[in-house]
């Protein structure tokens, strides 16, 4: 395993990190199942734990909460906050009226007294910088939270907030969770720039893309992964950024082959290549999934390698930009672009 540093905090970091978005009913995975897995990884050498508190509305949290009970101190620990945790209007977003209830809800159910992390989990156009960095500021001197960052934040938020921060004297987002991959490279052209400018830790999730890169997904083979049983339309060949990225994992699979590697090992060594990359989150549902994705812990690809992958996804460009994360709501939403 390598170890990296967290932006400027000085935490070391593991390169792969353990993502908890599968524990519970998404992944359909058990309390022991849960435990293994974050034994496993442990073991492995992973130091860092990533959850959030809207997966299995609060499920995982408490499942990560009882298979790290008894080695705290020796785990890193994220969580994040802002998307629906139910109904009610005002239990979402950034203001300060509900990270401060929601971080309670959060440490109630991990068992602990403390985050190391904790992450505004997509922009909330509905609340100003000010307020969310105020409240984050304040849970940070409160020692309920260590640090905290953003989490798929579009590239010029992550300046706003930065100069929102200077600007107030208030603590500033030191890490940044974007979605990349192979497949997905966007974030290379606006992202990453920033991210590296400001000298902010990346957490990149989906490193494997939705299950694309997993060696699952391959032509003439029938899906039986769980996110193709869940959102078909994002596996369905007949799609054209399916077809495309389709096309790209079978060219991708031989340029593994020819460097000796799984497609595994080619898909988070690619993540954790880019130098403004600390740490790629894996979200295994299974040991042997674990496994297959803790092989690529040392792995390191050849320029070559690097070069072959730019000749098939070109870099900055993402494959399906329709599911893009951190898109401005304007462009989704025709209110607010038209008066």
């Amino acid at each position: 395993m390598q170890y990296r540093t967290l932006g400027r905090t000085g935490v070391q970091v593991s390169s792969l990190a353990l993502g908890a978005m599968n524990f519970g009913a998404i992944g359909r995975t058990d309390q022991g199942e849960a435990t293994a897995l974050v034994d496993a990884a442990l073991d492995g050498g992973v130091n860092l734990i990533d959850t959030a508190d809207m997966y299995g509305q609060g499920e995982s949290e408490e499942m990560v909460g009882r298979a790290i009970a008894g080695r705290r101190d020796d785990i890193v620990l994220a969580t994040k906050a802002g998307m629906p945790m139910g109904e009610e209007r005002n239990r979402r977003g950034g203001s300060r009226r509900w990270l401060v209830s929601a971080l309670e809800d959060s440490l109630r159910r991990l068992g602990v007294d403390h985050v190391d992390l904790y992450q505004i989990h997509r922009w909330d156009p509905s609340t100003g910088d000010e307020e969310t960095l105020s409240a984050l500021t304040d849970l940070q001197r409160a020692g309920k939270i260590r640090y905290f960052g953003s989490s798929t934040f579009p590239a010029h938020r992550i300046v706003q907030a930065q100069w929102a921060a200077r600007e107030h004297r208030l603590g500033r987002y030191v890490t940044e969770q974007p979605s990349y991959s192979v497949l997905q490279r966007g974030i290379e052209a606006h992202v990453l720039p920033v991210t590296q400018e400001y000298g902010l830790g990346v957490l990149a999730w989906s490193p494997l893309a939705s299950g694309w890169l997993s060696g699952a997904v391959r032509e003439g083979r029938a899906l039986t992964n769980s996110r193709a049983t869940l959102m078909p339309q994002r596996f369905d060949p007949a799609v054209p950024a399916n077809r495309a990225r389709l096309d790209a994992v079978e060219r991708l699979a031989k340029v593994a082959d020819e460097a000796g590697l799984t497609l595994i090992q080619l898909a988070l060594g690619f993540v954790t290549a880019h130098p403004g990359v600390t740490a790629a989150l894996v979200g295994p549902r299974t040991p042997e999934h674990l496994r297959a994705q803790l092989d690529a812990a040392d792995t390191v690809l050849t320029a070559d390698v690097l070069d072959a992958i730019d000749t098939i996804v070109p870099p900055g460009t993402d494959l399906a930009p329709d599911e893009k994360f951190d898109t401005p709501p304007a462009l989704l939403d025709p209110s607010l672009r038209r008066r």
